[in-house]
């Protein structure tokens, strides 16, 4: 039975997999604190860089040395490019991608050897899909920086991962920023492609089993650079290594490219 407390920080605690991580771990005994835009510890959209800054320093200042980093904070956009307003895809990546980077940035001088960084991707940082691609692409940035960092970070002692969850029964979907603009090249298909339908969102696995598969990754005692939950992902990634890129993405639009509602 384990005896020491461990600090851990979330970003993105309030709802979906941050809140189910949050819950498993106090559950254990350790100390979690939540940084979130409703956050019940600190309030903070993680992509207000000063804010998230004064937010870390005050968590040192409270409550000393990370444990434990898990940046879940995060939301997403679908649109066709072309139609998407900058204001919208530059909030993509300064809440996904610079919101991960920062918490990071100021909690690693936090961190002592044998301290965790993990980093919730998703499975589209390696299966984009269309009108969707900001989101996948502030993902898959997520997910190359969290490798680069593993490497800077591998003669301290802390540890970093990525992991990459398949779609899952939250409201992520419902509260993503959809945008149906369109024109004559897309017609409907834009709506077609994004709008969340019944069908799909039973397919999506579990919150709980998403949070236990993540849970046991988390409290390995060495990492691996990256893990994929959701038993299809695993698939779908073997498939995309024995594969040619032309080919899975013309499988991938012919699966995910809507023409006709269904």
């Amino acid at each position: 039975m384990r005896i020491e407390r461990r600090t851990i920080v979330i970003t993105g605690a309030s709802s979906g997999i941050g809140k189910g991580l949050k819950e498993v771990f106090e559950k254990k005994g350790d100390h979690v604190i939540d940084i979130s835009r409703n956050g019940h510890d600190y309030k903070c959209d993680v992509g207000d860089d000063k804010k998230l800054k004064e937010v870390f320093d005050d968590i040192y200042l409270n409550h000393g040395e990370i444990d434990i980093l898990i940046t879940c904070a995060g939301y997403g956009i679908s649109g066709a490019v072309e139609l998407l307003p900058e204001e919208a895809t530059k909030k993509q990546f300064d809440v996904n991608f610079f919101g991960t980077a920062n918490a990071c940035k100021y909690a690693i001088p936090m961190m002592k050897k044998q301290s965790k960084i993990i980093i919730i991707s998703s499975a589209t940082a390696l299966f984009p899909v269309p009108f969707k691609t900001y989101y996948c692409a502030s993902k898959a940035a997520v997910s190359s920086f969290a490798q680069g960092l593993k490497m800077e970070l591998s003669k301290t002692g802390i540890q970093v991962t990525s992991i990459c969850p398949g779609d899952i029964k939250t409201n992520f979907s419902q509260n993503r920023d959809k945008r149906y603009d369109t024109n004559e090249r897309y017609g409907k298909s834009v709506e077609y492609s994004t709008k969340p339908t019944d069908k799909t969102e039973k397919r999506r696995m579990s919150l709980d089993y998403a949070v236990k598969k993540m849970v046991k990754i988390i409290e390995k005692k060495k990492f691996k650079p990256q893990y994929i939950v959701g038993k299809q992902y695993h698939i779908f990634y073997a498939f995309k290594r024995l594969t040619t890129t032309n080919f899975l993405n013309n499988c991938i639009t012919k699966i995910f490219y809507k023409t006709k509602s269904k």
